[in-house]
């Protein structure tokens, strides 16, 4: 009986090797550290690095105009010059940003660390791409969730050593110790990367000068490649970046209200993101399965669903309440994100995958940039809920969308 329950669990997540599989164990030893600062971050640009007013919101709006900029040819790139290049050059990238966090004396060299940090995410669509080319199409909603799985059992840790080094030695060398380690786990993930076997038969190296010469032709590409697409693609898209428009107007300023207005103390605000975390790991291979085998519109509509629960919840609650919002948050992530990718890689044929995330990741970065500058300012110039009431109301046209508009595909 035992070998056989051993037998099926190899069957099940017999799709996990090569590029995926070595994807996925970079991600674990990132994600080991990679959530330790967003429990006391927005404390340490205002507390110590002397980030008042609009700094927050200036420090997301740079970050994400940074990823929009070179997210037109990340796409091209790894579609024309392939994906391995950029995923390993890039992390490497990634590690040193993180000394200008270890050691900035103001808030602007965290604003200098983000903007560095974010043009390496050049390599996401190329990321994205060697992610679905390496998954079977009955295994895409599956694989999907395990990403979200891997992040999100590797990250849960961060909050609470995040926590505990914060009451050892105080917020402001807790965090410069936390980004010296990310520095070290995000080189040690870019060495580990340069196993990955190229998916894409490029036929000319890449050169640093593509990465300006390239850009009016990605542009271009990008934006015409639309007129292959199903409508359904293009419609799924402004879902998504509607969605995240209003996730990033209250994620700007989520710890600072916890803070002033439900009068949650500092060192009690990493607590609520245990459950949150917890919540995906439970949820993973449930939501990936039930994603499979009954399609992607009903998880993708539920999702959101719970999201907004999660916002009406947060709004109002205490220590126990913010916990519960953060429980639904994480749901509903968890079934926003691994439909909607599990959906675009049904609606989209290979050879444009890494435009279509490239185009849908610039929409979305401009959106959030934009969306954290707006949230900051509406929380200090009117009310501190406006944001969380704005991004309710963003939620109800990306609902109507997704039922209305977007069509199931088979899986391609």
């Amino acid at each position: 009986m035992f070998l056989g329950i051993v037998d099926s669990v190899k069957r099940e997540f017999s799709f996990i090797t090569g590029n995926y599989r070595i994807l996925v164990i970079s991600w674990i030893i990132m994600d080991l550290a990679s959530e330790m600062p967003s429990p006391n971050f927005q404390y340490y640009v205002q507390e110590v690095l002397g980030g008042s007013g609009l700094a927050l919101g200036l420090i997301g709006l740079v970050g994400f105009l940074c990823m929009a900029a070179v997210a037109f040819p990340g796409g091209y790139l790894a579609d024309k010059y392939g994906r391995r290049w950029l995923i390993t050059t890039m992390t490497f990238g990634m590690a040193s940003s993180f000394l200008l966090f270890a050691f900035a004396p103001t808030w602007q060299f965290v604003l200098l660390g983000t903007a560095v940090n974010s043009l390496c995410l050049i390599y996401q669509p190329a990321l994205f791409s060697m992610v679905q080319d390496s998954l079977p199409p009955e295994r895409r909603g599956m694989g999907s969730s395990i990403i979200q799985l891997i992040h999100s059992t590797f990250n849960t840790p961060g909050p609470a050593i995040a926590g505990v080094l914060l009451l050892h030695f105080g917020l402001e060398w807790s965090m410069r110790i936390i980004y010296l380690i990310m520095t070290a786990l995000f080189l040690t993930a870019a060495v580990w990367r340069l196993r990955l076997k190229e998916t894409m038969h490029s036929t000319e190296p890449i050169r640093f000068r593509y990465f300006f010469s390239s850009y009016p032709k990605a542009v271009k590409d990008s934006f015409g490649m639309w007129k292959t697409l199903p409508r359904s693609m293009l419609w799924l898209a402004v879902s998504q970046i509607l969605t995240m428009l209003g996730l990033s107007m209250f994620f700007v300023i989520n710890a600072v209200y916890a803070r002033d207005v439900l009068l949650i103390p500092k060192s009690q605000w990493w607590l609520v993101f245990i459950p949150l975390t917890i919540t995906m790991i439970v949820a993973s291979i449930p939501v990936g399965k039930a994603i499979d085998r009954f399609g992607r519109k009903i998880p993708l509509i539920l999702g959101l669903v719970v999201f907004d629960a999660g916002l009406a919840t947060f709004i109002v609650g205490d220590l126990l309440v913010v916990s519960i919002a953060m429980i639904l948050f994480g749901l509903g992530q968890l079934l926003v994100m691994s439909s909607s990718m599990a959906l675009a890689t049904d609606l989209v044929e290979r050879e444009y995958r890494g435009k279509v995330n490239g185009f849908i990741n610039f929409m979305s970065y401009i959106a959030m940039g934009f969306g954290m500058l707006l949230g900051n300012y509406l929380y200090i110039a009117f009310a501190p809920q406006l944001p969380f009431y704005t991004a309710l109301a963003l939620t109800i046209p990306a609902f109507v969308i997704i039922i209305f508009l977007v069509k199931e595909a088979h899986p391609k």
